[in-house]
């Protein structure tokens, strides 16, 4: 039998899989689909802004030093995923996750990184690819084919020179990802420049392109190998830097490949295309979870489940015609969605329906209204816990990953139960 069962691909998912497979537990994950971390920008964020309100105003600002600022964060967020759990807790779970790829991450350093988005914007997150480390130059060249939607280096440039101050200019190529395209996806192009053929001629067409620029900015297509984007540089002779692109986000699916082949490497069981549709019990107790098999439904017994399904995007949280918000597996109880006005016209308003979601004490156990264990061995991640609109707070990544890691701790090490004041925090 399996010692534990994991519900979803994401990367709180692969998470919980790769810590409980070091510790020597026998893993099985079943998903329906790829995950989400391929629609994510390939890097970790923490907690990138502060708000001081319900819109975005001047005093809104981006954090230097998540870690500083979270104690700070969480006084007007209690209900916050991050108040589950020591703080101390939430870098060091980053910190492991880093050091799974260290090929593919840069190591923390305490402090957020600017990255360049596909508007010339800035934003921060704690941990990136190198590819996309920028370092404050005088000028940048920001070059596209031309082929590539979504990506207009001239406007990036202009915005880039508004806001960081920096000498920007952007220039086209043209080249196709392949022959008689006219629109080529990012990840055609991250394809063949895997192929050394196709790179030399895209570091020839870029190189005629551009001027004297300190830097070189590029969308983010460069490989889906981790070298791919360094031997572009080296070939370029200048710095590189890559722009977060709109989703399927070619450094994400970096990512998700690098943790798949670490979880797989390290024995666990990834089961795609297979959906869990229900589950059976004992008392207090998950006894196994039902997956959907062509012919037959299938159950498979365990001792633990790591619940990472992800929220409202996967289907795991859903909201009716009448305005209730249920979790749709478990039945579990969804906090805050009793709250009126989930959804305002405020279209800048941090709507209150994706903070609802399941409340948890510090194992990630999850609770029922009286705040008591529903299943003691079912332990729920990520994007499914209430309190937090992680992407205005730019704080999703860091959730996922800091509940995994408690979730598969708490498995491994079942003598340590959260105690009454880590629940209540």
């Amino acid at each position: 039998m399996t010692d534990t069962i994991i519900v979803g691909a994401g990367l709180s998912g692969l998470s919980a899989a790769i810590r409980l497979a070091q510790a020597g537990a026998k893993v099985t994950l079943f998903t329906f689909g790829l995950g989400g971390i391929q629609l994510g920008q390939g890097t970790i964020d923490v907690l990138g802004y502060s708000l001081a309100g319900s819109r975005p105003t001047p005093a809104d600002t981006a954090i230097t030093d998540p870690f500083a600022a979270m104690s700070q964060h969480l006084t007007g967020h209690p209900g916050h995923p991050y108040a589950t759990v020591p703080l101390a807790s939430i870098r060091d779970s980053v910190d492991w996750l880093a050091a799974l790829v260290p090929d593919l991450l840069t190591p923390g350093d305490g402090v957020n990184h600017m990255v360049p988005t596909a508007l010339g914007g800035l934003r921060p997150t704690y941990l990136i690819q190198p590819s996309m480390t920028w370092s404050n130059p005088s000028s940048i060249a920001v070059v596209s084919p031309r082929q590539i939607k979504d990506f207009y280096p001239r406007l990036a440039a202009a915005n880039l020179t508004k806001t960081a101050h920096v000498d920007a200019h952007g220039y086209h190529i043209d080249l196709p990802a392949r022959p008689g395209e006219v629109d080529s996806s990012p990840v055609a192009y991250a394809t063949a420049l895997d192929r050394s053929d196709f790179a030399r001629r895209f570091v020839e067409l870029v190189a005629n392109a551009i001027a004297d620029e300190e830097v070189i900015g590029l969308p983010a297509i460069l490989g889906l190998h981790p070298d791919t984007a360094e031997s572009i540089a080296r070939a370029l002779g200048r710095p590189v830097v890559e722009f977060l692109l709109p989703p399927p986000s070619v450094p994400g699916m970096r990512l998700n490949v690098a943790l798949t082949q670490r979880a797989k490497d390290l024995g666990v069981r990834v089961v795609i295309g297979s959906k869990v549709t229900g589950f059976t019990s004992a008392g207090a107790k998950v006894t196994g979870v039902v997956v959907a098999q062509a012919g037959r439904d299938q159950t498979y017994p365990c001792d633990h489940v790591v619940y990472a399904p992800g929220g409202f995007e996967s289907g795991a949280l859903t909201m009716d015609s009448y305005g209730g918000v249920r979790e749709t597996l478990f039945d579990l109880p969804v906090v805050g969605a009793t709250a009126e006005d989930l959804i305002t016209g405020d279209y800048w308003a941090d709507q209150r329906l994706f903070a609802c979601g399941v409340a948890v004490d510090s194992a990630m156990t999850p609770l029922d209204v009286l705040g008591q264990p529903i299943y003691t061995n079912l332990h729920a991640v990520g994007g499914l816990l209430a309190g937090a609109v992680r992407w205005t707070e730019k704080s999703g990544d860091g959730i996922a990953i800091t509940s995994a890691v408690r979730a598969a701790d708490a498995i491994v090490s079942p003598g340590v139960t959260p105690t009454t004041n880590e629940r209540t925090r």
